[in-house]
């Protein structure tokens, strides 16, 4: 039987840190490291890891640094490099001694630390436990229920941001030579409203920046997001941002200790002095307010042009690059000071000091995460933001863009790959041309569609390559029972996780190689590529051992099972292509734009980018420009007694696994089911800082429950709380969603906290 035991759930609470990273950072990294495998084997990945000729870290997309250090990587990257480079192994005895209703018992925790899966399973109608199977039974089963589908649209095909560019392009061209679009992948979840408000307003859904840019900007805004624990290599780029000269506004609603000052821990400022001072303004912006606060700076822009005409605006910007500036700007006026401050929670002098280190700069770039795209109104709000970038000529110009900061690895790569459920008429008529074949056209399901068509019969297999799809979705036991409702689900996996737990009829896992190990077809060694979230796209070697005579490359899992179920209809050659990468990039560079050349370019040191053309002041839109919007006012409304919940993660977790009960930056130490309110909302409810309490959400058709949380007061913005994810997944209808984008509003879910008896 396993050894591993799970924390022991005993809640204590230090004061939140006001700084983040130095020598406390590389110690619980290596900790956590040495806990996992051998030191020779954590010294072989961390020597790797983001080098030219090594493992790009799977655990965020912020790019690597030109003049990159050997240690080129972050307290969380060395977590989540070793945790898969660990040397333990979940073998077939593992699953004879646990059922699944025994796995499915186990927290998200207790799953991951199991080590390393080995060989295929299979959960067969009616049986408990998983059991080997072959590949070859394994995908001859999947294939054959693939086809006996009453339709290609009764197959979901989902991706996660961990897989690379060549597995990706290899999934959606198997996906669409089937006949579907049904391509939901982690975006969906997360990034989806920046690539449909980027996109209504420049005409491309990527950031159009810089590290360059970044390190030389007179003025950075990093909006819903905490760079601390999500990518904390930002912070050193920050670092040199404030050291040449520049200011950063961080707007938030809670105080992240990373955005206070950061002690770099390969500097020597960083392991005794007193590090550097990030934000130079701390904007404590109350819950869904963060659209409203560009609204107001946007009108204090248009009213200090009428005050001195010629003087503020880039007019020969707007006139040159841009249309509809009149209409926003009639919106923007009628928006009244009442509302704005209202919704942002802030006074007109606080928005004003924001204003005036507007008017000193003479370059801006606006950074965001999800805690922009996760409200209702996420793609207003980035239209707002373009907006506000437009008024001053912020685009196009070093120092100046649009930032939108991803969390996993390779998500841009795998859209910019084709994982989309609405690729464009000029992306498949080009894959159809170099494949000779028809792809479909008609829109697929995203995973909000899905889960619900999986629910309501309409979708009956699942595919997922990489990722934890149960614990990723809202609407936890509405997705759980979709998933139940499937006649097949199947997971291509690195590591055992909940999804594993959730099975349909028939259920397989189909362990695969992971970043850091090597890969080997026919004795010729591959490598991967990726795309981070400044369209750089670089090479990825993997350094170690496979974890398992029994596993394959993503690759090569998805040519198996491509020929299995599409025999020579089209005419692919799956099996040449799942044998050579290099073959999969050549095919790459005839379909999708900017990867001409790919095999040579991206051999050359670094890689190459992909360039933006926004910064040649092309916008792909309809009318050919920069598109000023008018957005009207909105706020999240709140009925009195309740508060807007938003979900993120611990300092501790990567995605929706947790390393360790703790989140040492916010001083919770021991537990998870924690909920932080601010202590004037706690009066105000009558409720005490440490009371136990279940959290309700409230949606129109009905009532979503997570029972057993504590309370901690903590210097949230006033009527709001936050939580950890997955654990309050529960409480996120499926159907709250981003206007446009059908993005989950994970971070505005109305609830109230009952006192538990």
């Amino acid at each position: 039987m396993s050894t591993i035991e799970d924390p022991i759930d005993e809640l204590s609470v230090t004061k939140p840190k006001d700084w983040a990273t130095g020598v406390p950072a590389v110690t619980h990294a290596l900790e956590y490291s040495l806990s996992q495998t051998s030191p020779r084997r954590t010294m072989l990945t961390l020597l790797n890891i983001n080098q030219i000729d090594g493992i790009d870290c799977p655990g965020c997309a912020w790019p690597e640094d030109k003049k990159r250090h050997f240690n080129e990587y972050c307290e969380n990257g060395a977590k989540h490099i070793n945790d898969e480079a660990t040397s333990r192994r979940v073998t077939r005895d593992f699953f004879k001694q646990y059922s699944i209703a025994e796995l499915d018992s186990k927290s998200d925790y207790w799953l991951n630390q199991q080590g390393r899966l080995t060989e295929p399973m299979i959960k067969r109608p009616g049986a408990t436990h998983y059991e080997p199977v072959s590949w070859d039974e394994a995908l001859s089963l999947l294939a054959r229920e693939l086809r006996a589908l009453a339709s290609p649209d009764e197959a979901m095909f989902y991706v996660s941001g961990r897989l690379n560019n060549e597995a990706a392009f290899m999934l959606q061209l198997f996906s669409r030579a089937f006949g579907t679009n049904n391509l939901p992948d982690c975006s969906n979840m997360c990034h989806e409203s920046t690539g449909w408000g980027l996109g209504a307003s420049l005409g491309i859904g990527k950031g159009s920046v810089s590290l360059d840019d970044i390190h030389n900007s007179d003025l950075i805004f990093l909006v819903g997001q905490n760079p601390g624990t999500n990518h904390p290599r930002m912070l050193a780029a920050l670092e040199e941002t404030k050291r040449n000269g520049g200011q950063v506004v961080a707007v938030n609603t809670l105080p992240e200790a990373g955005l206070m000052r950061f002690k770099h821990p390969q500097k020597a400022r960083g392991v005794i002095g007193n590090g550097t001072q990030i934000a130079d303004q701390f904007v404590h912006i109350r819950a869904g307010g963060d659209m409203a606060l560009f609204q107001g700076l946007n009108k204090l822009l248009l009213e200090a042009e009428d005050a001195a005409p010629g003087k503020v605006l880039d007019h020969k910007w707007i006139n040159k690059n841009s249309v509809g500036f009149a209409e926003f700007a009639e919106a923007v006026r009628k928006i009244s000071w009442d509302d704005i401050l209202l919704a942002t929670g802030m006074t007109l002098d606080e928005i004003k000091q924001v204003h005036e280190r507007v008017m000193k700069s003479k370059s801006a770039i606006v950074c965001w995460a999800m805690g922009i795209t996760q409200q209702k109104h996420g793609v207003a709000s980035i239209r707002e933001i373009c907006n506000f970038l437009m008024l001053r000529g912020n685009l196009g110009k070093p120092g100046a863009g649009v930032c939108p900061v991803r969390g996993h690895s390779n998500v841009q790569g795998d859209r910019t790959m084709g994982v989309w459920e609405q690729m464009s008429d000029e992306f498949l008529d080009a894959l159809g041309k170099e494949f000779k074949f028809a792809p479909p056209r008609h829109h697929g399901y995203d995973a909000v569609q899905g889960i619900r068509a999986m629910h309501e019969g309409k979708a009956k297999i699942f595919l997922g390559v990489a990722g934890n799809f149960v614990r990723a979705t809202p609407d936890s036991d509405y997705t759980e029972q979709a998933m139940r409702n499937c006649r097949l689900t199947a997971h291509v996996s690195t590591k055992l996780n909940r999804s594993h737990t959730v099975c349909g009829e028939f259920a397989l896992i189909l362990p695969t190689l992971g970043r850091s190990d090597r890969d080997f077809q026919n004795g010729v060694e591959q490598w991967i590529t990726v795309e981070d979230s400044m369209s750089d796209v670089h090479r990825s070697h993997g350094k170690l051992p496979p974890a398992s005579k029994h596993l394959l490359s993503e690759v090569e899992i998805i040519a198996r099972l491509a020929r299995k179920t599409l025999g020579n209809k089209p005419n692919i050659p799956w099996e040449d292509l799942g044998a050579d990468n290099d073959k999969i990039r050549d095919r790459i560079s005839r379909v999708v734009p900017g990867f001409e050349n790919f095999n040579e370019r991206v051999r050359q040191p670094g890689g190459f980018n992909l360039g933006s053309p926004v910064n040649q002041d092309v916008f792909p839109t309809p009318s050919g420009k920069a598109e000023f919007w008018a957005s009207e006012f909105e706020m999240p409304h709140v009925p009195k007694g309740h508060l807007l919940l938003q979900t993120f993660r611990s300092h501790d977790q990567w995605n929706t696994i947790w390393y360790a009960p703790n989140d040492r930056y916010r001083g919770i130490h021991n537990a998870r089911r924690v909920v932080m309110v601010n202590p004037e909302d706690l009066a105000e409810f009558g409720i005490a800082d440490g009371q136990q309490v279940d959290l309700v959400s409230v949606w129109h058709d009905g009532e979503r429950r997570a029972e057993d949380f504590t309370v901690v007061a903590y210097p949230a913005s006033r009527g709001s709380a936050a939580a950890y994810y997955p654990e309050t997944n529960v409480l996120v209808p499926l159907d709250s969603v981003a206007d446009i984008s059908n993005c989950p509003t994970s971070k505005g879910v109305v609830i109230r906290m009952e006192p538990r008896k």
